[in-house]
């Protein structure tokens, strides 16, 4: 019976080859999409899954009030949350962001990218593999460093690397420990030290939100109480303090400044997709684009699935008297149902096997879109697989073996074909559903288009277009803002160099330091600390649109005086706010200009307060300068350039490579994603409408071999082919327009939720809906009319000859 089928099988692919085709490339198209989809998936939740203490580990996040939730913490914390009770098991501080330097060894210099700092309990909350050396031991005093199994062969070839001296940070470290990475994490560092405990000490008994935290408790159930603890640490050992210090009472000092911080406790194992401000260097991945994906996907191979069965039904007539005649010989519903089921299983089974290959082919390119590492393989994967093909081969197959087998033998062996019309409404609501679903990707990519293009060409309310922003590493024992004045008056003697400047800051970074900024009795307001040089603004194109700016020829302005953005201007709640006296991180400042609000970390983003003052009024700005501002002259750029990067070389730091981005370039990464978002749904867009021709061919089709015999009736009584062509168009018209008003609707809401992302952004036009419309009536025209004509050209004889 086996080789009977297959014999049958091969038979009618012989015989219909382009429906065989359009059934496996739609298919695989459908399934191939979702194989994308699903290894993105599986990646995104992979993080940290293969830790056996993720479910006890935390990381301490402070809501600050006001949509402000850092992922940072105090010195302070975490020892007294220890000391005070039992929930704890241990803790550990690190930084928050990689850093990149250099290591030296045997005169050989290395620039390593993910340099990490933590406490040396780090490797017992992140227990990677070790391939020399072990956890406990591998960051054991203040000179001990663990790298990882890639670092030691660029820096070592094949030797072992253990208790090695290596020069970094201008110190000697001793190597104790090689690790693996044997999974995705939230940390997964080329490098590791305990520099970080140098400025924890410092700051033991200050309060300054500064270090990434990690907490390891006893058991799960107690973070309702450690959270209960860390708040009452924070308003005894901070808040009670402040008040004390300024002569106030709780209730006055929280009136004024607002309410304390509140603690909030993120689980390692759901941190990769959170979305929000995250303390670990990985980041977070973008869980609503992985959503978008992974349901769009879904509705590529639905609308696969809804074009097979279409494109079945249309095929069976052709068999129909093939069922007729195998009923005639005895065959039962259930047989001839599984052998249709059985064809649907190779079919999908070759629609797969080309999906694979599809996916493997165009892998490097979809990893360069997301920036990951996906590969084909893995038992998740296989098993996920698998799910697939039973669903596809289940909805594709059975309705169309059912629809068959119920074909009777007497009326199909006359010439009967006709079908219930229950049957001929679910077939025409595919095509419905195949038309509302091309609608919503249609208007989608338009509307996604129009929203990354609102973002490139929106005033950012600065100039970076040729403002390059080089880093500055620190040089241990060296005043970093006395190295940067000296620098500064070398460089304005380059050919080519227009302007020179800095700030304690990255446009478009990751660098940011929050304050909070308060004025007479209103409330505290949470402010970006801005420190800058003379002519960073200008140099940036930042207007000052009251007041002046700030003057070098003026004492005061590096000592007393600051800028206001506009946002931070209003929180004064002063017509006229020059002049004006505020305080900030302890200090009374005087207000003397406002500048024009500019974006900074991206449009989805609201433009915060912001406050400016000179490098030289904080100690930490002139020692954290790690950038500074070049802006070069459009002619002869790569030759500005060069020159530069000779004079970095020669005159600034050997040892670290010259390495730089351009202002505007830096800050359009911000939302490189959203380009992504929409070069993504142009694709989609691109392929549904290919899966929805196919769809709509197959119905086409489908029906109009089914009224064979009706038009040759009207062309013998006279009908003219343009009546015809019309009687047999109009239905279809009605489809494409009703799935259309059924589209539309899903997406105008779902793409307004997608908007709502951004804190700037378009609002939903009427032109993508009329373009969606009038192209869909076009395609199906074009298509139903082309197969229309083949119709009315039959021979009205070989129809009506037994009539």
């Amino acid at each position: 019976m086996l080789k009977n089928w297959i014999n049958i099988f091969i038979y009618h692919i012989k015989n219909n080859k382009l429906f065989t085709a359009l059934n496996v490339l739609g298919l695989s198209i459908g399934i191939a999409g979702l194989i994308f989809a699903i290894l993105y998936w599986n990646d995104e939740h992979s993080y940290d899954q293969w830790n056996p203490k993720k479910d006890k580990i935390y990381t301490v996040m402070n809501d600050l009030g006001g949509g402000n939730l850092w992922a940072v913490s105090s010195a302070m914390t975490a020892p007294e949350l220890k000391r005070s009770t039992s929930y704890l098991e241990d803790y550990c501080y690190f930084t928050s962001n990689y850093a990149k330097k250099t290591i030296q060894y045997n005169g050989k210099i290395e620039l390593i990218d993910k340099v990490f700092s933590a406490q040396s309990s780090f490797f017992s909350f992140f227990p990677f593999e070790f391939v020399h050396g072990s956890g406990k031991s591998a960051l054991k005093d203040r000179n001990s460093m663990a790298i990882s199994e890639e670092t030691a062969t660029r820096l070592f070839k094949d030797d072992n690397p253990m208790g090695k001296q290596v020069k970094f940070a201008d110190r000697l470290f001793v190597i104790r420990g090689v690790y693996r990475i044997t999974g995705k994490s939230s940390v997964m560092p080329a490098l590791v030290t305990t520099k970080i405990q140098d400025q924890i000490e410092k700051e033991r008994d200050g309060w300054s939100f500064n270090f990434g935290l990690m907490l390891r408790l006893k058991r799960q159930s107690d973070t309702t109480a450690v959270i209960k603890n860390l708040d009452a640490i924070f308003l005894e050992k901070n808040y009670k303090v402040q008040a004390r210090n300024e002569g106030m009472s709780l209730k006055e000092f929280t009136q004024r400044y607002g309410e304390p911080v509140k603690a909030r406790l993120l689980s390692l194992s759901k941190s990769r997709l959170y979305n929000g401000n995250y303390s670990f260097p990985e980041g977070t991945g973008n869980y609503i684009f992985l959503q978008i994906l992974m349901g769009l996907s879904v509705l590529i191979l639905l609308l696969s699935i809804v074009n097979y069965i279409n494109l079945a039904t249309a095929n069976a007539i052709k068999r129909a008297k093939e069922v007729g005649v195998r009923k005639v010989v005895g065959a039962s519903k259930l047989q001839i149902i599984a052998q249709f089921v059985f064809e649907t299983i190779l079919i999908t089974l070759f629609s797969l096997l080309l999906a694979l290959v599809i996916v493997e082919l165009s892998l490097p390119f979809y990893n360069d879109f997301l920036n990951k590492s996906l590969v084909l393989k893995g038992s998740q994967l296989y098993l996920q697989l698998i799910v697939v093909f039973i669903l596809v081969v289940f909805v594709s197959g059975v309705f169309p073996a059912v629809y068959i087998s119920n074909f009777e033998a007497l009326k199909v062996l006359k010439g009967n074909f006709s079908r219930s019309k229950s049957g001929i409404w679910l077939r025409n609501g595919m095509l419905v559903l195949q038309f509302a679903i091309a609608t919503f990707f249609i208007i989608g990519s338009f509307i996604v288009y129009q929203q990354v293009n609102f973002m490139t060409e929106k005033d950012l309310g600065f100039n970076g277009s040729q403002v390059m922003d080089i880093a500055f590493k620190p040089k241990k024992g060296l005043n970093q803002f006395e190295r940067y004045t000296t620098i500064k008056q070398e460089l304005l003697k380059l050919k080519g160099v227009e302007t020179v400047s800095a700030g304690a800051f990255s446009i478009g970074g990751l660098d940011n330091s929050w304050t909070g900024l308060h004025y007479k009795e209103n409330p505290e307001v949470i402010t970006q600390q801005m420190g800058v040089d003379f002519g960073m603004l200008e140099l940036l194109g930042v207007q000052v649109i009251k007041g002046r700016g700030l003057n070098e020829k003026l004492a005061s302005d590096s000592v007393s005086n600051v800028l206001l953005n506009e946002t931070a201007a209003k929180t004064l709640g002063e017509k006229d706010p020059i002049g004006k006296i505020v305080s900030f991180d302890d200090k009374t400042v005087k207000v003397v200009g406002v500048v024009k609000n500019f974006h900074y970390f991206g449009l989805e983003n609201k433009i915060g307060p912001m406050i400016f003052f000179h490098l030289k009024m904080e100690d930490w700005t002139q020692n954290d300068m790690s950038n500074i501002a070049v802006k070069i002259s459009p002619q002869d750029m790569s030759t500005t350039i060069a020159a530069l990067n000779a004079f970095w070389k020669a005159k600034v730091d050997a040892e670290y490579p010259f390495e730089y981005n351009f202002v505007d370039q830096n800050f359009k990464r911000t939302f490189q994603k959203y380009e992504n978002q929409s070069a993504l749904f142009s694709l989609l867009n691109a392929i549904v409408i290919l899966i929805a021709v196919f769809g709509l061919f197959a119905l086409a089709s489908f029906s109009m071999e089914r009224r064979l015999r009706e038009i040759a009736i009207r062309k013998t009584l006279g009908a003219e082919t343009n009546v015809l062509l019309k009687e047999l168009s109009k239905q279809y018209v009605v489809f494409c327009i009703s799935g259309f008003l059924i589209g539309i609707l899903p997406a105008y809401f779902l793409l307004q939720k997608w908007l709502e992302n951004f804190a700037f952004r378009i609002t939903i036009p009427f032109l993508p809906f009329i373009v969606a419309l009038v192209f869909l009536l076009f395609l199906t025209l074009v298509i139903v009319l082309t197969k229309a004509y083949q119709v009315t050209k039959i021979d009205v004889l070989k129809y009506l000859k037994y009539e």
